[in-house]
């Protein structure tokens, strides 16, 4: 009998590792027919600091990692990984390091409308292998009409304040409840995995969320 199981994702499109953990869930997910996941994106800003236009990925590496030789190895060490899980990361190619606001207001939008995670693997997809820039409207609003959701409701939430509370809000509870980093999921709303961990792992609170419910 299928179980239907929430899991609250605390993640931001620009973290590597949350691209990771995402692709790691469906993985587990996909050995869980018996499981129906109800899987809900919940903003995160990991440089909430960064100007409203984002700012460049040369200065952000040297101010991050202290320049673009010691975060070649992490970046090496990233892209092996996401070979393994299905996804081509292609850091050279990212010219812009986004503040992430508006891509966090519409992927609530796109939970209205169904598309949240086809939206959110898009924006990871447009940042980390193609280069897109997540502050530019026009391609934000390309992304968000590909992944299937309405171009005019996209660029009427970017036009407004929509959804803004929202985005701090959920970046208020992550603190609250003592969430540092992303990505962080949450089973059933009570079991917590913190990071992009292996695949058994996954499978191991889905099977707690199981049992519990």
């Amino acid at each position: 009998m299928e179980q239907i199981i929430t899991i609250d994702v605390f993640s931001d499109v620009v973290c590597p590792w949350c691209y990771i953990g995402e692709k790691r869930l469906e993985q587990a997910l996909a050995q869980r027919p018996d499981v129906r996941a109800d899987i809900r994106w919940r903003p995160f800003q990991l440089n909430p600091d960064i100007p409203a236009g984002g700012e460049p990925w040369d200065q952000f590496v040297r101010e991050k990692f202290g320049g673009a030789a010691r975060a070649q190895g992490m970046f090496a060490q990233v892209a092996e990984v996401g070979r393994e899980v299905g996804i081509d990361f292609n850091f050279e190619r990212v010219a812009r390091s986004p503040n992430t606001a508006d891509a966090h207001r519409l992927l609530v939008l796109a939970g209205a409308a169904g598309v949240q995670w086809p939206l959110a693997t898009a924006l990871f997809r447009a940042h980390f292998s193609d280069g897109a820039n997540l502050n530019d409207r026009e391609q934000l609003l390309d992304i968000a009409a590909a992944a299937g959701l309405d171009r005019a409701d996209a660029a009427a939430c970017l036009d407004s304040d929509l959804y803004a509370d929202v985005v701090t809000q959920s970046q208020e509870s992550a603190a609250q409840i003592g969430v540092g980093g992303v990505p962080f999921y949450i089973f059933a709303e009570r079991f917590a995995v913190s990071g992009a961990q292996p695949v058994g792992v996954f499978l191991r609170a889905l099977e707690m969320a199981t049992q519990a419910e």
